[in-house]
């Protein structure tokens, strides 16, 4: 594989002409070790193996082309598809019909559920297509690459397998197909049931299609299960369940890390070069996640988040802890290029890596004590926090001060700036906060006393520096004067109540200049590239939130509608819309865009008891 360190290469016009270009509408199957992205035609086009943030095997995704990666079951005279996934599970169905009315369904997941005491969670992917009607016609294009695009496996083959085997990574098909026609793409007739196993170098134990079968039957009754224990608000039940399924398949379970996205370099907008790799763990995503997924009652991933988070604190000691590792606890990150591959619709560069984690920011403490307080309250866990995990967390608040009222490079991770950010001082103000909190809970006073008085002259210097007195707003940083919509944190965590005339007012201002429509941007500032073409998701969310508070809740919830109607055909969101046309862009699906259909949900639902 051939990374290169220097400038980003140009983009590459796309490689197919009057083809269909690459869009988001996609969906997600995962089971918290590996994830794929299927397109609405049932074609594999992304997924990285071993694990969120290995190789891409299928590519075509940000690599269209004859040589893309992609397991593709193609319906010979396609005419139309639809797809949706079995109700509250993560297993997509894809229902293909022809020009003659010939009909075939494709159903796509990725086996978990429990077995002997343990989750079962393999590297596989399983496909399963059935006839509806008539005889349907296909070929199976199954093009496995490895090395970022550059590397064709070497095959060899069984009675019903066929292996790809790469340098590094080995993967086996077993199928009941025709391997023949796997091989060589030759179209065949579908008379019956066919089933796809693609993954580890492993032989089944069982028959393929009794396999298949009890995968999904298994499969289906955990996510069914899983979702039935949620506490979901009234309304939007089902965005809200689709939204946390796909938070929970986010969750690297080996370890407990949150990935903020499943794709590396899906641009913010069109050929703007802010194409990033979004397959780590941010500490600041994470917490949101988690706190989403706590609003609903499903703790068990805080649990394993925080298993994670100990291992970051443990070894980080009283030193700097980054914004962001790699779901297996790596420190090192380094940005490369693939300039192999062309990017999504031809617009690169493809990153590997992620330069912030070389970043100082200072919100990063706050976000991992918000990260851990509920752990401190709340009873039904399976390993409560208590005197020792607060011990450990009482350094991260320690660090908390120390970095309080310094420049960073922001929670927006500017490259080449910094600034006292107010939302960084409001994190450590959290922190401080919180802890103060968890020692009462803990009945440690003179602990409660000690974070108390740093969160109150926290508090007091932070409304007093960020305020802008010529405009009348809090300010992105101390003594700024531009606007950041991470200032409507200010309310959300806690530090000013949001009827303040000074909050309400920098909401009404941020409305005027941060606003297209619905549609909320980041901040009003250049950056490293410019000015942000596409609003922001989360800023949207958290102005539906602000609103929400302010007791502007029918703007709230139009504003709501507005971004339900953009989600993808299957309720998926990515990190960024184009105000204009709606269309997202962005890594995908990106969490924090996730959360922000819970968080808006369960503000703006109608109560249970107003129906029941």
């Amino acid at each position: 594989m051939t990374l290169e360190h220097a400038t980003p290469p140009a983009a590459t016009a796309p490689a197919a002409p009057g083809a269909a270009p690459p869009s988001l509408a996609l969906g997600m199957i995962g089971n918290c070790t590996i994830s794929a992205l299927v397109d609405a035609k049932g074609a594999i086009v992304w997924s990285c193996l071993p694990r969120f943030d290995g190789d891409p095997v299928f590519n075509a995704l940000i690599h269209p082309g004859p040589d893309a990666g992609r397991f593709a079951i193609e319906l010979e005279d396609f005419s139309t598809s639809e797809q949706w996934y079995e109700p509250n599970t993560a297993v997509l169905r894809t229902r293909l019909t022809d020009t003659q009315g010939n009909c075939l369904e494709v159903t796509d997941f990725c086996p978990r559920f429990q077995a002997r005491s343990r989750f079962f969670r393999p590297v596989n992917i399983v496909r399963r297509i059935r006839p509806i009607s008539g005889a349907p016609r296909i070929r199976v294009l199954l093009n496995v690459r490895y090395d970022w695009g550059q590397t064709a496996p070497h095959l060899t083959r069984g009675s019903h397998h066929v292996r790809y085997v790469g340098g590094a990574l080995t993967l086996r098909l077993t199928t009941d197909a025709p391997v023949p026609y796997v091989l060589s793409g030759e179209p065949f007739i579908v008379s019956r049931e066919h089933n796809f196993i693609l993954g580890a170098d492993e032989t089944l134990m069982e028959g393929i299609a009794d396999t298949a079968r009890y995968w999904e039957q298994e499969t289906i009754s955990y996510w069914k299960h899983w979702t039935m224990r949620l506490h979901v608000p009234l309304q939007w039940q089902q965005a809200v369940i689709r939204a946390a399924i796909t938070l929970k398949m986010s969750l690297f379970e080996d370890t407990g890390a949150i990935v903020a996205a499943m794709t590396t370099s899906i641009p913010e907008s069109a050929n703007s070069g802010r194409n990033w790799d979004y397959r780590y763990c941010w500490l600041r995503d994470a917490f949101f996640v988690v706190r989403a997924l706590n609003s609903l009652s499903e703790v068990g991933t805080m649990e394993d988040y925080l298993r994670w988070l100990a291992n970051i604190v443990l070894k980080a000691g009283d030193g700097h802890i980054q914004p962001l590792y790699g779901i297996g606890l790596e420190h090192e990150l380094p940005e490369s290029f693939v300039p192999s591959m062309q990017g999504y619709r031809g617009m690169g560069p493809v990153r590997v890596g992620n330069q912030a984690a070389e970043h100082f920011q200072h919100d990063v403490y706050g976000n991992i004590v918000l990260g851990s307080a509920q752990a401190f309250h709340d009873q039904r866990l399976l390993q409560p926090a208590g005197a020792a995990e607060f011990a450990r967390l009482e350094r991260i608040g320690e660090l908390a001060v120390q970095v309080y009222g310094t420049p960073d490079a922001g929670m927006w991770e500017l490259r080449t700036r910094a600034r006292i950010h107010t939302s960084s001082a409001l994190m450590s103000w959290a922190a401080c906060d919180r802890l103060a909190k968890i020692a009462r809970a803990l009945q440690l006073p003179e602990r409660a006393e000690y974070w108390r008085g740093h969160a109150q002259r926290m508090g007091d210097e932070i409304l007093t520096r960020s305020w802008n007195a010529e405009r009348g707003v809090f300010a992105e940083s101390f003594g700024g004067r531009e606007l950041d919509a991470s200032i409507l944190l200010m309310a959300e965590v806690g530090l000013v109540d949001a009827r303040d005339e000074r909050f309400i007012r920098t909401l009404d201002v941020m409305e005027e200049v941060l606003c297209d429509g619905p549609f909320m941007r980041r901040y009003e500032a250049a950056d490293d590239f410019g000015k942000p073409e596409t609003s922001f998701n989360i800023c949207t969310f958290w102005r539906i939130d602000a609103l929400a508070r302010v007791g502007r809740k029918e703007q709230a919830r139009e504003i709501f509608e507005a971004m339900l109607a953009v989600r993808n055909p299957l309720g998926l969101l990515s990190e960024d819309t184009h105000a204009t046309t709606g269309e997202l862009w962005g890594n995908f699906p990106q969490t924090y865009s996730m959360v922000g259909v819970i968080n808006a949900a369960m503000r703006l639902s109608a109560p249970w008891d107003s129906v029941i």
